[in-house]
């Protein structure tokens, strides 16, 4: 008599995990679909039904991203600053670990609406928890995303600025003194 039980078949050799592990470990500025295939030992075919393009493997790595540098505590109207300067932290430390992520996300591209809702939300929370209304959290959000990535995005860049290298943890203490936004003044 035969066992009815099904046999385990082929282990899967793709996950999400093992894409994006294989994808960070690359340049992403030069990076194509058929090469990251070669790398995970799979065909670009196998790849393809994971990830349909290269922004869907940025969508995917973004996912992970976000994942990564979110603080796990809540921003409270004591710790709101040493959160968001947490935060900033761990994109500078994250996305300059990977080559061409940062540039990627400081250039004008379509957003995973997932990762980027998340992480979009939260910086909204610890925002408001700061006192900020909503529609100045809103605007701090924009600051501060803006600002952050454009700077973690430039960081590779050859700009002739002076002869001291521009140091983040001046950039994001200025920043974060000045926010959350207020009402302008009118005079």
């Amino acid at each position: 008599m035969r066992d009815s039980t099904p046999s385990p078949g082929r282990p899967a050799r793709l996950s999400r995990e093992a894409i994006v592990a294989a994808a960070v470990k690359s340049d992403l500025r030069t990076l194509t679909m058929r090469d990251l295939a070669a790398s995970l030992g799979v065909s670009h075919s196998a790849l393809y039904r994971w990830v349909s393009d290269k922004d869907g493997l940025f969508d995917l790595v973004s996912t992970v991203m976000v994942d990564r540098i979110l603080p796990t505590d809540e921003p409270t109207e004591q710790t709101w600053r040493d959160w968001l300067r947490a935060l900033a932290w761990r994109m500078h430390d994250e996305f300059l670990a990977v080559p061409g992520y940062a540039e990627h996300v400081a250039a004008p591209h379509r957003h995973n609406p997932e990762s980027f809702g998340k992480l979009r939300s939260q910086v909204l929370h610890a925002f408001r928890a700061g006192g900020a209304s909503p529609e100045m959290a809103e605007q701090s959000w924009y600051v501060f995303g803006l600002t952050v990535v454009t700077w973690i995005g430039s960081a590779h860049a050859d700009y002739d600025l002076g002869t001291a290298a521009p140091r983040f943890d001046v950039f994001l203490d200025v920043l974060l003194r000045g926010l959350p936004a207020t009402e302008p003044r009118h005079n």
